[in-house]
């Protein structure tokens, strides 16, 4: 019996010195001091023992557990500590390594444009509205003075729905939605995108955004029409910039006019972005149709007002010296760094 239990704990031992993990050691102590395990076994074993030889070989056989659970504990704190110490050197992290810079965003140039706009007219005591992009064939048209036959509804070709509703093709209508409300005298812009059905180039896409202005109140003139604007272009694009205003034709508003203003680039000498004209076009404007005004409720002997309506696409090509509209769109993070 003392043979057998020294060769126990030889055996407990090597099986340790070749435990790869805490699984290993669990299965070690099952076979020792499990159940079925050999000391178990042999414990069992006393039975056939004299009466007078059971107290001796039962010391034996507990100090023989004695020994074999303090290596297993040994075992087990050694094999705790290791992975341990491998789970912090693989966690580690060297203070002295140089870190990785964060990448901060920042403002699309366009938003920054529109961000500059707001401010000039909310400035000038203008709201801020907003509107739907699904307009039905009475706003997106008819209440804008375009009937049915207008030529202008070809040019703005848009996306149609099956009930006849189209993807507004102008902020446009937001002027009728704004009037329609009646909350008189009337002062905003609405900023939003618009679809028509355009091929895609250097100055054009299917999708588009504009920002329309909307003025409305009791002796409203061409003269405040072109007071407002002219100080918005000298906000913009600097005090020095100059405005002209040519004789135009929109459906919605009479007189109409389109406003230039004097290229940011050559300063008005003539160039190649100007097409050596001095001037760049950058909006539309004119006085409020009074058919327009009266199909939204409003008495145009009483009442008058202007409209403007620009594209932010052009507006931020022309400040940031951009020649493809295409690079707005396509999110080139190379591109947008520059601003």
């Amino acid at each position: 019996m003392t043979d057998k239990l020294a060769e126990l704990e030889r055996q407990c031992a090597r099986r340790i010195a070749e435990l790869a993990g805490l699984k290993e050691l669990e299965q070690l102590r099952l076979d020792m001091l499990g159940k079925k395990g050999e000391l178990t076994t042999l414990l069992k074993s006393l039975g056939s023992a004299s009466p007078e030889e059971r107290p001796a070989l039962g010391r034996l056989v507990n100090s023989a557990r004695e020994n074999i659970e303090k290596m297993l504990e040994a075992a087990k704190a050694g094999i705790q500590t290791r992975e341990t110490a491998d789970r912090l050197s693989a966690e580690r992290i060297d203070v002295t390594k140089p870190g990785k810079a964060p990448q901060f965003g920042a403002k699309h140039p366009m938003t920054t444009v529109l961000d500059s706009l707001k401010d000039i007219f909310v400035g000038m005591g203008y709201s801020i509205a907003e509107g739907p992009e699904i307009e039905t064939p009475y706003y997106n048209f008819d209440s804008l003075n375009i009937s049915a036959t207008h030529p202008a509804r070809s040019e703005q070709d848009t996306f149609y729905f099956a009930n006849g509703d189209s993807l507004r093709t102008s902020t446009s209508p937001m002027q009728v939605h704004i009037m329609e409300a009646g909350q008189l005298p009337v002062r905003a812009i609405c900023p939003g995108r618009v679809y028509r059905r355009d091929e895609v180039d250097a100055t054009h896409a299917p999708v588009f955004h504009q920002l329309e202005g909307i003025v409305v109140d009791k002796g409203v003139t061409m003269g405040d029409l072109k007071g407002t604007l002219e100080l918005f272009a000298k906000e913009l694009f600097g005090s020095g910039t100059k405005v002209r205003f040519r004789p135009h034709y929109f459906p919605f508003t009479e007189p109409s006019a389109e406003m230039d203003v004097s290229c940011f680039v050559c300063g008005g000498q003539g160039c190649r972005v100007c097409k050596h004209e001095g001037f760049i076009e950058i909006l539309g404007c004119g006085m409020i149709h009074p058919r327009v005004l009266e199909m939204s409720g409003i008495d145009p002997v009483v009442y008058s007002g202007f409209a403007f309506g620009m594209g932010l696409e052009r507006i931020s090509m022309q400040r940031f010296g951009i020649s493809d509209l295409r690079l707005l769109h396509e999110n080139d993070v190379r591109f947008l760094k520059q601003f």
